[in-house]
């Protein structure tokens, strides 16, 4: 049984502007390009527009064969913005398209939103109760005007089940990842973002802009220290020999994480172990010790405790659930890790800083 159908619904066909298009394209290129050597079958996917009017000669046209009717019969509906004019207040929405909404969320599927799409979503009740986000610029806004909704400010998206939103541009395309990593699981997610050349997995929570006050570096020494440290999981790694890396003090370089990635140095890295964890739970048979170890969460009590609270499930009804998944696009010739080998130990991982392996217990925020 594959993903399923993932309807894309187009309210404005006829008239798209330059970021419409972007956010559409993004859905499009995560579920729309089959990947047979990851998991087959594939997503298939609809663009749905409910426009029948002429092209205008200012914006992008979408032409397609699906409409309104077929967000009903999908197992997800992704609404990747609304019309300038209805972001501003200066039109409603069609009523069939809302009413196309609520027969879908009322039919079963899974509704998400991209960027502005949370108007959308937010103007069929569907976010009624519920936490939400949208592009900063446009958070107050959804706020103001749909009072019933939760709407967090600063976050890159909000899965809350049944109903995921994000915020503008690049987060949606961290969306539409996280999707492909509930549905087939973190390696193919993983595979499918190195082909797309982004990052793998950006959490939800992180923050949607970074603090301009803090000045850019000119050399990648941040990003060095990150990797290797993405590199010696197994490890224990401490801010100060992270900070020796990147050849700053430890509190320039705590201030520097955080502004650029919007986490704490702690928060990133069990978020690495995590990612990898699910990664060896999919694609290898280890024991969950030794994906403890590997993953540098110390114990199986550990990785089961925090894996639990971050994924929502345990780490062997994980592997049950989406691991075979792996071992099929092994056999069709893709590239999962099949064994793993604990590296020899390495030097350089002392430092008076605190540690940052999970192994100990839980790890504060």
């Amino acid at each position: 049984m594959g993903p399923g159908v993932v309807a894309i619904a187009v309210l404005n066909g006829t008239d798209m502007q330059v970021c419409e298009v972007y956010e559409t394209a993004i859905a499009n290129a995560v579920f729309g390009d089959p990947q047979p050597d990851l998991a087959d079958p594939w997503y298939e996917v609809k663009l749905c527009t409910g426009s029948r009017d002429e092209p205008t000669p200012h914006g992008f046209s979408l032409r397609s064969k699906h409409g309104l009717d077929d967000l009903v019969v999908a197992d997800t509906v992704i609404v990747p913005s609304v019309p300038d004019d209805v972001l501003q207040g200066r039109a409603p929405l069609a009523p069939e398209f809302v009413a196309a909404l609520r027969d879908a969320a009322a039919a079963g599927a899974r509704m998400v939103s991209l960027c502005s799409g949370a108007f959308a979503l937010a103007e069929a009740g569907l976010l009624d109760g519920r936490r939400a986000t949208t592009h900063w610029m446009h958070t107050a806004d959804l706020a103001k005007r749909y009072p019933r909704v939760q709407v967090e400010d600063a976050v890159l998206y909000v899965d809350d089940g049944d109903v995921l939103t994000s915020a503008g541009m690049t987060a949606g395309l961290d969306l539409c990842l996280h999707l492909v990593r509930r549905d087939l699981g973190a390696h193919v997610a993983g595979q499918l973002a190195r082909r797309m050349v982004v990052a793998g997995h950006r959490p939800g929570g992180q923050a949607q802009f970074v603090d301009l006050s803090v000045p850019e570096d000119d050399d990648d020494t941040l990003a060095m220290a990150m990797d290797w440290a993405s590199g010696n999981l197994d490890q224990p790694l401490t801010v100060d020999a992270m900070a020796k890396r990147a050849g700053m003090s430890p509190r320039t370089f705590f201030r520097k994480f955080q502004a650029t990635t919007g986490l704490t140095p702690l928060k990133w890295l069990l978020n690495q172990r995590l990612s990898r964890a699910q990664s060896l739970l999919e694609t290898t048979d280890l024991p969950i010790e030794r994906i403890s170890e590997a993953s540098g969460m110390g114990t199986a009590t550990n990785l089961r405790r925090h894996f639990t609270a971050q994924v929502g499930v345990t780490p062997t009804d994980y592997r049950h659930a989406l691991g075979f998944r792996a071992r099929r696009a092994a056999e069709r010739g893709a590239d999962p890790v099949t064994r793993w080998s604990a590296p020899a130990p390495r030097q350089g991982f002392g430092g008076t800083g605190k540690e940052l392996s999970a192994g100990q217990g839980p790890l504060p925020a």
